[in-house]
C-alpha cells in the first residue's frame, strides 16, 4: 500500500471555494494551523501538538497534491515541534519550565546569515525534485526553520522570522492554486503581529497600557 492509498481518505473533497475543490486536508490544515499560531500568541505550550498535527495534515495535502518536497520539509517539521515541546517542558533551569526570552544579537545575525546557504541547498534540492518554485520554497524553508528554533527557545524574535517567511508564503500558495492555504498564512500574518504585541508586553509588563 502506497502513502497515497493511505492519505486519500483524509483527502476526500468536503466543499467548493470558489471553482477549486478544498478536502479535508487543506480544511483541517486551516483550523489546526489558525489555532497552533493563536495558541503561540499566547505563549501556551499546547502550540506544540496542536502544530504536529497540523504539520500531518499539509503533509497529506501536499502529496495528495504532488508537492512531495513540501509534503517532505512537513516530517522536519515535525522533528522540530517535538524538540520545542520537549525545551518548553524542561529547558529551563534545573530541567524546568524555559521562560520567555530575548535572542542574544550574535544568534539573530547567526540565523540570518545561515539562511543564505540553506537558502542555496534546498534550493538545489527542491529544483532536481521538480518544484514549481525551488528559489522561493526554500526561502521560505530557511525562515520558517529559523522561526521554528527561535520559538522552540521561547524567544521573542521568532515572529519576525515568521513574518517574513509568510509574506512570501501569501502570494506562493495562491500560485500553487492552494487558495485556503493562501488565506491560513494571511491570518497568520495578522497573528503574528499579534504575538509581537502580546509576547512585548509579557517581557516589559512597564511597558503595556494601563
Amino acid at each position: 500500500m502506497s502513502l497515497g492509498d493511505l492519505v486519500a481518505p483524509l483527502n476526500v473533497v468536503l466543499f467548493h471555494f470558489g471553482q477549486d475543490a478544498v478536502t479535508w486536508a487543506e480544511l483541517l490544515g486551516f483550523v489546526t494551523g489558525a489555532v497552533g499560531v493563536w495558541l503561540t500568541v499566547r505563549a501556551n505550550i499546547w502550540n506544540f501538538p496542536v502544530g504536529l498535527a497540523n504539520n500531518l495534515f499539509f503533509l497529506v495535502l501536499f502529496w495528495a497534491a504532488r508537492l512531495y518536497a513540501d509534503a517532505s520539509l512537513q516530517i522536519v517539521y515535525l522533528v522540530f515541534g517535538v524538540f520545542g515541546w520537549w525545551e518548553w517542558l524542561h529547558g529551563g533551569t534545573r530541567r524546568s519550565r524555559r521562560i520567555m526570552g530575548n535572542a542574544k544579537p550574535w544568534a539573530v545575525c547567526a540565523l540570518v546569515l545561515a539562511i543564505i546557504p540553506v537558502t542555496w541547498a534546498l534550493t538545489v534540492v527542491l529544483t532536481r525534485a521538480g518544484d514549481i518554485a525551488p528559489f522561493w520554497d526554500a526561502l521560505t524553508t530557511a525562515l520558517s526553520l529559523a522561526a521554528q528554533w527561535l520559538l522552540n527557545l521561547k524567544q521573542f524574535e521568532n515572529w519576525f522570522f515568521w513574518m517574513a517567511a509568510d509574506v512570501i508564503y501569501i502570494p506562493l500558495y495562491f500560485v500553487k492554486v492552494l487558495y485556503l492555504t493562501g488565506i491560513v498564512y494571511l491570518i497568520f500574518l495578522g497573528l503574528c503581529l499579534t504575538g509581537v504585541r502580546a509576547w512585548r508586553r509579557e517581557l516589559h509588563p512597564r511597558m503595556a497600557p494601563a
